[in-house]
C-alpha cells in the first residue's frame, strides 16, 4: 500500500515542479517582453505632446496631469500586454517541460515517428551543406 501511494506523490510532486519552472520562465520572459516597440511610441507620443503644450505656453497645471495620464497609461499597457505574455509563455513552457519530462519516461528504443523525423532532419542539414 505505501508503495503505490509513494509512486502517486512523485509524479504530482514532479507536476508541481514542472508547474513552478514555468510560472518561473514564464515570468521571466514577460517581463523582458513587455515594453516593445507600441509602448516606445506612445511614450514619445506623450513626450511630444507634454513639449509642444510647454511651447505653447499652457501652464504646468494643465501639462502636468497630461504626462501623469500618458504615464499611467504607458505603464497599464505594458502591464496588460504583461499578462497577456505571461499567459501565453505559460502554455508554452508548461507544453515543453511536459514534453521533456515524457521523453525523458521514454524506453531507450526510439518510436518509428522520432526516428523518421531525425533521418529527415539530417538528410536537409546534409542537403543544405
Amino acid at each position: 500500500m505505501k508503495d503505490k501511494e509513494e509512486k502517486a506523490e512523485v509524479p504530482e510532486q514532479e507536476n508541481e515542479e514542472i508547474k513552478r519552472l514555468a510560472a518561473r520562465r514564464a515570468g521571466l520572459r514577460a517581463r523582458d517582453a513587455r515594453w516593445d516597440l507600441d509602448i516606445a511610441v506612445f511614450l514619445f507620443g506623450v513626450l511630444t505632446i507634454v513639449m509642444i503644450l510647454l511651447f505653447q505656453g499652457i501652464g504646468v497645471e494643465v501639462v502636468g496631469p497630461v504626462a501623469l495620464f500618458g504615464l499611467v497609461m504607458v505603464w497599464f499597457c505594458g502591464w496588460k500586454r504583461g499578462k497577456q505574455l505571461y499567459q501565453s509563455f505559460y502554455e508554452e513552457e508548461l507544453a515543453d517541460l511536459e514534453q521533456e519530462q515524457e521523453k525523458k519516461k521514454k524506453p531507450t528504443g526510439e518510436t518509428i515517428e522520432e526516428t523518421i523525423e531525425e533521418k529527415v532532419q539530417k538528410a536537409l542539414r546534409e542537403r543544405w551543406r
